[in-house]
């Protein structure tokens, strides 16, 4: 059963975000909505919400449809309101008098515990907020169910959980959700739209499937536009051929043919269609230039502590050596970013029990990358830092996707794709051996997970690594370390692990 249907959609704001998309949401569709930053996903999520107006084409939804639009970001008035109110506002006042149980039956159904729902929004952490989001859409019994980014800011466990509640929802619950998270999309949808500017596709598969078949499209029509051409090209050649015939023999008929091959030809080269060209958001390089050192970094049975002293875990005897990429493992709270922050400590020169090698030059991103000023511009960071003078910087930050109009903007007002390519290439400029690296695909889109990924890979960069991506630290990691208790051990694979965080 058709719930909506896109017919010949788009949506200009300055340039086209999107155009002539057709698309038909049916009844227990899964559909998992996939772009690079700043092309449209929002932006179709609201008008499909009903929020925002497309700027042609048309949305038809089915008579007395009802739909859920759960967004990224809370409101700053709901900060102040409890959990459980801000769910049972989302009722309609005559039905919150009498219905208070609902708001029950959904916390529970999500999974929030007791001591939670009764206390500030503002006080909770940002994968609580979500949940609180997901909450008050669901009360409303939705018939279509928007998702924007659902896993942000989600551990693993919550996003093991959230899996497992979509997986089963009632069949007859159409899900629409945005994510940059590959395997989450491979575990919930059914099928997978690609949105672009222009020739957006859509698959009856899962991401990973689907972007396979995505390259085996665009490739046949790359192929297709290059048979095309070559085509018109030999009717040209032909044409040149028969027009020198005809002039030198006076053959009327012969530059009747010639005329009716060249235009045969430019009828050829109107209708090929070009292949798909993707705008990149910018680009992500990054370098490593090399130490002689037989290890980087050196824990000596390291005890790591909370802020107040308490002993979380003893490393033991750890080397960091050229090459590796050691992906730190452990459940929220058992002390990655303590590390993490220690390791850094000993990198900027501080005395600590981390022993450094002196050729080690380091370069360090945390998960809210608060190296990077709100009150500065893009280009008084770089200029500020390195010496490479202003055009080789507006150059440089223009790769990066930072606009020349942005780059006189002040930080703060860049989105967060942006400060992530940003930050990629402050890393980069410094000239390292060594990547720091805390939740480095936070803000990036499947597109920057992935040239991250081989950035990292093809140089050889030694790196420490923490993230819940799970597609990204398998793909990355060479070597695990396991927050195990009370101490840290080295693991083969990340699998167990997962597959126990997934299944709490």
């Amino acid at each position: 059963m058709t719930l909506i249907n896109i017919n010949a959609l788009g949506v200009i704001l300055g340039d086209p975000l999107f155009t002539d998309l057709t698309l038909t949401i049916s009844k227990g569709d899964r559909i998992g909505l996939v772009a690079a930053n700043g092309r449209g996903k929002t932006t179709l999520l609201d008008c499909l919400a009903e929020t925002s107006e497309p700027t042609e084409g048309e949305i038809t939804r089915a008579r007395g449809l009802r739909v859920g639009y759960v967004t990224q970001h809370i409101p700053e008035t709901a900060l102040s309101q409890t959990l459980y109110d801000w769910v049972l506002a989302a009722l309609p006042a005559e039905q919150a008098e009498y219905d208070t149980w609902r708001v029950e039956v959904v916390l529970d159904d999500l999974s929030v515990a007791e001591d939670l729902r009764h206390r500030p929004l503002r006080e909770l952490s940002g994968g609580w907020q979500r949940t609180a989001l997901l909450a008050a859409v669901w009360i409303t019994e939705p018939d279509v169910l928007l998702l924007d980014e659902p896993t942000n800011h989600l551990d693993l466990q919550r996003i093991g959980f959230l899996q497992e509640w979509l997986r089963d929802l009632p069949r007859a619950v159409t899900v629409f959700m945005t994510s940059h998270d590959r395997a989450f999309l491979d575990a919930t949808c059914n099928r997978t739209l690609f949105l672009r500017q222009e020739q957006s596709r859509v698959f009856q598969l899962p991401f990973t499937p689907a972007r396979a078949s995505l390259d085996e499209a665009d490739a046949a029509d790359e192929r297709r536009f290059a048979n095309d051409l070559n085509k018109a090209q030999q009717l040209r050649k032909q044409a040149a051929k028969l027009k020198n015939i005809g002039i030198n023999s006076g053959s009327d008929l012969l530059i009747t043919k010639t005329k009716q091959l060249n235009d045969r030809a430019a009828r050829m080269e109107a209708a090929a269609k070009p292949a798909y060209q993707s705008r990149s958001a910018g680009d992500i390089k990054l370098t490593n230039s090399g130490t002689h050192a037989k290890a980087l970094l050196t824990l000596n049975d390291l005890s790591v502590q909370t802020p107040d002293g308490r002993l979380l875990y003893k490393t033991g005897q750890k080397w960091i050596l050229p090459g590796d990429r050691i992906v730190l493992l452990g459940a929220n709270g058992t002390g990655k970013t303590q590390l993490i922050k220690m390791m850094q400590q000993a990198l900027e020169g501080a005395e600590s029990p981390v022993k450094c090698a002196l050729s080690v030059v380091s370069a360090y991103s945390d998960q809210h990358l608060s190296q990077l000023p709100d009150a500065q511009t893009p280009l008084h960071v770089v200029t500020s830092q390195f010496d490479i003078g202003d055009q080789r910087a507006r150059s440089a930050l223009v790769g990066a996707g930072v606009t020349m109009q942005m780059q006189d903007t002040k930080i703060g007002a860049l989105s967060g794709g942006q400060k992530a390519r940003l930050a990629m290439l402050i890393l980069r400029l410094k000239m390292p051996n060594f990547y720091l690296l805390d939740e480095p695909t936070n803000h990036l889109d499947i597109e920057g997970q992935e040239a991250l990924e081989d950035e990292l890979i093809k140089h050889g960069a030694t790196s420490m690594l923490v993230s819940h991506d799970r597609s990204f630290l398998r793909n990355v990691g060479n070597r695990y370390w396991l927050i195990n208790g009370k101490r840290l051990d080295e693991v083969d694979s990340p699998e167990p692990f997962l597959a126990e965080q997934m299944q709490q």
